[in-house]
């Protein structure tokens, strides 16, 4: 049965396909395009010094920008990984540094310890399910990023929010609700095959 787009079938059905073709992607052919979006990614975000950058432990066949991030730290930036506290609320930052013992979080994603220093970041990276050519992002449908995005510009934070994948998740559109929010930047990088 073809689901209506846009309706929440249709999207927890695009989430499922589009989660099973990332992880079917070739881990070597993951890796060689984690390097390429670093690179981007230096591109676009210049000097880092002195900046808070929130990340996110790859899960799902995701891009894995560890090794991006603790250069990151080498050049002076503060890293954080985002933590869900509960259900329907946005994420909170904790300062995390790579070797740092973490703790168990939501779906067993490894998260600083509650004992971690929370801070603001300045620039937010988010892994991408899908993303569309205005920028929003199909994720795992808890609404987490929606809601911490707009929880920071409420706030006055102007933290730049980035989204984060591979072309093969790209979407014409998802279909936007009214609180789905627009990345600031997306990076999307192409995996051959």
């Amino acid at each position: 049965m073809q689901e209506i787009p846009g309706t929440p079938a249709w999207r927890k059905a695009m989430r499922s396909e589009l989660i099973e073709a990332r992880q079917a992607i070739p881990v070597a052919a993951r890796q060689e395009a984690d390097l390429q979006l670093a690179e981007r990614l230096d591109a676009l975000i210049g000097d880092v010094e002195g900046r808070t950058i929130s990340l996110y432990w790859p899960f799902r066949g995701e891009p894995d920008l560890r090794k991006w991030a603790a250069s990151c730290r080498d050049r002076g930036a503060t890293l954080a990984l985002p933590v869900v506290i509960a259900k329907a609320t946005p994420l909170t930052f904790r300062e995390w540094v790579p070797g740092d013992k973490l703790e168990k979080g939501v779906w067993n994603i490894p998260i600083p310890p509650e004992s971690a220093k929370v801070v603001a970041p300045d620039i937010v990276l988010s892994p991408v399910v899908g993303l569309d050519a205005a920028n929003f992002r199909l994720g795992y449908g808890g609404g987490f990023f929606d809601r911490t995005i707009a929880g920071l510009r409420d706030s006055g934070h102007s933290a730049r929010v980035i989204g984060v994948g591979y072309t093969q998740q790209k979407m014409e559109t998802i279909y936007p609700h009214e609180f789905d929010i627009p990345m600031d930047d997306a990076v999307l990088i192409a995996i051959d095959g």
